[in-house]
């Protein structure tokens, strides 16, 4: 059966539902923040929802970047480019990689913690000069309070072909001894290793009560060369033992997920009637979406002429205080960012 088509009710044949990839930004479309990223040890968010994992403060001497090299005839605009700025080897609890944190009622869906469990499927198009055996990690419940509800899974893949685009799939089966307890906080990580350091190596295939960064002790070493690339596109999460079509959403759609967790803004117009004793301004500016949690709130600029700051004001709007530079009417815009990420 193509993969363009599931089997619906009582056998008749339709095409690929919806809704079904639980990864947001799949294709790096979104990257609110930017396009260049430049870090050694931060773990830092890159395109949207795009996070660098590191592990004892690792020195993931990278550029990243949101490419337009993609794997032809697959209709995806961007992927994530990984460069090596310089050699490093890792070594005891270092790690370095790629990875995306979801929210646990996002994943309950997954059934686990009982032998209904659904198995789910990771696929994705990766391309590198460096071959070998990578790894991908899962976790569950990492923001969970309790230690002993936090599990992790590590798979092997192989890149075969140098500079080529190869198209991955994973099974993941599920864990039928311990359920998703998170619901806003973080139920579910998924992390492609770039470099894991020797006290973390464990076995891979099977689920593991630990929230250690863990990868197999045959994950090769990406930061070898200051001349290695790494690219990472198609990123597919979905509930059950078949890797399908990939489900793709518009920029606006695909926006809007994104937006629940970072909202950046360049036009956030301050408008209105200062008092004219002290030509104070308080205004109600709201979020393009409802978030995650309330935001942290960071002012880039002043709205122009003005001097203030913003505060929260939950998870739907913000508030600007500050004071007009005349009396009266005005009409100015100012720049922030609201971060509610995992």
């Amino acid at each position: 059966m193509p993969l363009s088509k599931i089997q619906g009710i009582e056998g008749q044949v339709t095409p690929n539902l919806g809704r079904r990839n639980l990864i947001i930004n799949g294709v790096m479309q979104v990257s609110q923040r930017g396009s260049t990223f430049s870090e050694t040890t931060a773990a830092t968010y890159t395109t949207d929802r795009w996070l660098r994992h590191i592990g004892s403060s690792f020195n993931l001497d990278t550029t990243i970047t949101q490419s337009t090299t993609v794997p032809a005839g697959t209709g995806f605009t961007h992927s994530l480019k990984v460069e090596a700025d310089a050699a490093v080897t890792p070594s005891g609890g270092d790690n370095g990689g790629i990875g995306q944190r979801i929210e646990g009622d996002t994943v309950k869906r997954l059934a686990y913690g009982a032998a209904t469990g659904k198995s789910a499927t990771l696929s994705f198009w990766v391309k590198s000069n460096k071959t070998g055996i990578y790894n991908v990690m899962f976790g569950m419940n990492n923001g969970s309070s309790t230690s002993s509800e936090k599990y992790l899974h590590v798979k092997e893949y192989t890149i075969s072909a140098a500079n080529t685009w190869e198209h991955k799939t994973i099974l993941l089966p599920a864990n039928t001894v311990q359920s998703i307890t998170t619901s806003t906080t973080e139920g579910f990580r998924i992390v492609w290793w770039l470099a894991a350091g020797s006290s973390d190596h464990v076995s891979a295939n099977s689920w593991i009560q630990s929230d250690s960064y863990s990868a197999t002790s045959n994950q090769v070493n990406f930061m070898d060369s200051a001349s290695n690339e790494w690219y990472l596109t198609g990123c597919q999460f979905e509930i059950g033992d078949t890797a399908t079509d990939f489900e793709h959403r518009s920029y606006g759609e695909e926006l809007s997920l994104c937006q629940r967790y970072y909202w950046q803004n360049e036009d956030v117009f301050v408008y209105g009637k200062s008092r004219e004793a002290d030509r104070h301004r308080d205004c109600n500016v709201p979020l393009p979406v409802t978030m995650r949690a309330t935001p942290t709130l960071t002012k880039l600029t002043d709205p122009s002429g003005f001097t203030g700051s913003w505060t929260q004001g939950g998870k739907q709007n913000m508030r600007f205080s500050g004071v007009a530079p005349s009396d009266g009417y005005v009409a100015t815009c100012g720049t922030a960012k609201a971060d509610a990420e995992l």
